[in-house]
């Protein structure tokens, strides 16, 4: 940032191109740099913004579960990202599933399209590991076998569903363990976020742990049973054309070979093509407690700010959230305009504070979930959920109308 108050941005992900847009809509000039597609990355399949390469989901929409109320924050607040995923949304219950082509193209439509970017061009840190689940195309997935059905009927019959019985779960769950899988280049430092752990690994946690997990039954009848199956793995769609569908928490760093074997024992997936395989990528995060306030600027160069997954917020949703309060600080910053922080009540409030607080010794990536925010006085898990969101919904708008008023 410098006297033509041109603001760069580094890294065209979530983050960046939320950061981008919201500093440009603040009459900010941008200047955007990634280094795809001069630079591939083993993740990544185009040279597009926003490339989503985990999940195809913006996850719930649900205004009782912590992702949904992070999601309704964002929209309140003018999310690019929220926009052009509604845009690009596809069947996926209560989740809020996007086709990803669609969705980067839309994001890189307005992140070049927007007349306040100048440029858009190529060009102590901790690390865990990430994992990817397969793809699998949806005219070679056995419709006979599986079900239609969303979880206690929420939000549409959206996935499909391949019903273990307990001997072809413990055919599965043998192969799973004994697959040949990717060894990192340094073992001894291979660490995995909880919330997104290779299924393999969680099976080695015990012969029940994934089906009490990734591949619990509960809220699933089969049609043809009435009842539960003894474990589940679901399908979601990942594109508007449903030609293809993911493996729902089957994030994986077996081999390709080994992938084909072990999930062809899926029920349903017996002749399944795979159009992308899963694997693990390595994700770098900063000692963020250390280093940032929670304006999401660094203590000692308050001209630099950091968001997305190199803050240690996990998911795509948070990752943008981070994004947003940074660009808008950035711009609030070359304005002469006072720095933001959302009320610790909200979502991202309770983010960015948990990333910043000095007093979190051994840091660890976190995504939005309910235990960040301040307690509320209710009873009942589910009163307790309707309670936070009521909460931080009306301490958004209320901050938000404020900061408004003052421009």
């Amino acid at each position: 940032m410098g006297d033509m108050q041109e603001l760069l941005i580094i890294g065209g992900g979530l983050a960046g191109c939320e950061a981008a847009w919201q500093a440009a809509e603040r009459g900010m000039n941008v200047r955007l740099v990634e280094m795809r597609p001069a630079t591939p990355t083993a993740v990544h399949h185009s040279d597009r913004l926003a490339e989503l390469v985990c999940s195809s989901s913006l996850k719930s929409l649900s205004l009782t579960s912590a992702s949904g109320l992070l999601n309704e924050e964002m929209r309140r607040l003018g999310s690019l990202i929220l926009a052009c995923g509604h845009a690009a949304a596809i069947p996926g219950g209560q989740a809020l599933a996007v086709d990803r082509d669609e969705f980067a193209a839309r994001v890189t439509a307005a992140v070049e399209g927007h007349p306040g970017m100048a440029a858009l061009t190529g060009s102590r840190s901790l690390a865990f590991f990430d994992a990817i689940a397969p793809t699998l195309e949806a005219d070679s997935i056995d419709q006979t076998v599986t079900f239609r059905a969303s979880r206690y009927d929420k939000g549409g019959a959206d996935y499909l569903n391949c019903p273990f019985d307990r001997a072809a779960y413990d055919r599965f769950y043998d192969a799973l363990l004994s697959a040949e899988r990717f060894v990192p280049k340094h073992p001894d430092d291979t660490r995995y976020f909880e919330s997104c752990l290779p299924i393999e690994v969680i099976a080695e946690r015990g012969r029940d742990a994934p089906r009490f997990g990734p591949l619990k039954p509960v809220g699933l009848d089969d049609p043809r049973t009435g009842r539960w199956p003894h474990a589940v793995v679901q399908l979601r769609q990942e594109n508007r054309a449903g030609t293809l569908y993911g493996l729902v928490g089957c994030q994986t760093q077996l081999r390709r070979g080994e992938q084909e074997r072990v999930f062809r024992l899926v029920p349903g997936l017996e002749a399944a093509v795979f159009a992308r395989y899963g694997q693990v990528h390595r994700n770098t995060f900063v000692d963020s407690p250390r280093l940032l306030t929670p304006h999401l600027h660094l203590r000692e160069r308050p001209e630099l700010f950091l968001a997305g997954q190199l803050i240690g917020v996990e998911g795509y949703v948070e990752s943008a959230a981070a994004g947003w309060l940074a660009g808008v600080n950035a711009a609030r910053r070359l304005r002469g305009e006072p720095l933001l922080v959302p009320p610790e009540t909200t979502m991202l409030g309770a983010l960015v504070r948990y990333v910043s607080d000095p007093w979190v010794e051994s840091f660890q990536p976190m995504n939005a979930n309910f235990g960040i925010l301040p307690p509320v006085d209710a009873r009942g898990r589910a009163a307790r959920k309707q309670a936070h969101s009521d909460r931080a919904l009306a301490a958004l708008d209320a901050w938000w109308t404020t900061v408004n008023s003052e421009r």
